[in-house]
């Protein structure tokens, strides 16, 4: 028959020396119901059931963490023979792991021996996370570059594809990581047909290292298609014109050299024939 034990004040049930001895209080029933609020001081709380069902929406770890140790906080699944799986917060990395472990739960840390996979539902928000099947598909198989030269001619990059940056004619280049492309100049440049200032009325210079000098191993042409002569300076500029006197159509001016008016080389020709009138 049912029987109530009430008491006014607090209730003890001891067995022995209570908490520091060895002796065990059972309560062999079908359902024990703990009516109001119930707190264990023990080091360990093990349930020997088939299920556990929690209505608390919220599960709280490590409690009285204050911090000041490195303590890891998750959940660990047994595996028998195998290791175990933990599904946990790693402190000192500050992330959330899946691994496999051989740690046992006791402690304040997880040993990892590998990570774990994690399979989850295809993406449906940009705050989801990303399957292998969507990098694949979605970033890996529909990625590609565009990479145009100066002749506007688009090339298209794939996924999986190299861009190679090819040199030639005295210029290399060589990739480094991170990410690095050096594109250098030899020496001597090779097959260069044409070297043009784009700037308005600028100078180009070309010049030698100390005592060099600069050496035009052929033939120096001078278009003889300029608008006028050049503004005399302290420097001999020499340039082509229509032909005149000196039978050449090269002609040269310097502020130093006839106040600066423009004079015509004499042709070798030209030479012996004055010469000749003059005697």
């Amino acid at each position: 028959m049912a029987k109530t034990l009430r008491t006014s004040g607090d209730y003890t049930i001891k067995t022995g020396t209570g908490a520091s001895g060895s002796n065990t209080v059972t309560f062999d029933s079908k359902t024990t119901r703990v009516s109001g609020d119930l707190v264990v001081d023990g080091t360990s709380t093990t349930l020997n059931t088939a299920t556990l069902t929690i209505e608390d929406p919220i599960i709280r770890l490590a409690k009285n963490n204050t911090n000041t140790v490195d303590t890891d906080s998750g959940i660990l699944v047994e595996r028998g023979v195998d290791n175990n799986a933990a599904f946990y917060w790693n402190e000192g990395d500050t992330v959330f792991k899946a691994v496999t472990t051989t740690s046992d739960g006791t402690g304040t840390s997880i040993t990892d021996t590998a990570l774990a996979n994690i399979r989850a539902a295809e993406p449906s928000n940009t705050a989801d996370v990303a399957t292998k099947n969507y990098v694949d598909t979605t970033v890996g198989g529909g990625f590609s570059l565009k990479v145009a030269g100066d002749d506007s001619t688009q090339i298209t990059v794939g996924s999986g594809n190299t861009l190679q940056f090819s040199g030639t004619n005295g210029i290399t280049t060589k990739g480094a990581e991170p990410d690095t492309i050096t594109i250098s100049l030899a020496n001597n440049l090779e097959n260069i047909h044409s070297i043009t200032n784009s700037s308005t009325n600028a100078d180009l210079s070309l010049s030698a290292n100390s005592n060099g000098s600069v050496v035009i191993d052929d033939v120096l042409t001078f278009p003889a298609n300029r608008s006028g002569e050049p503004s005399a300076t302290a420097v001999t500029k020499v340039f082509a014109q229509t032909p005149s006197g000196g039978g050449t159509g090269l002609f040269f001016n310097n502020t130093s050299v006839g106040s600066g008016a423009a004079g015509e080389l004499i042709s070798k020709k030209k030479a012996t024939a004055l010469a000749i009138a003059l005697g």
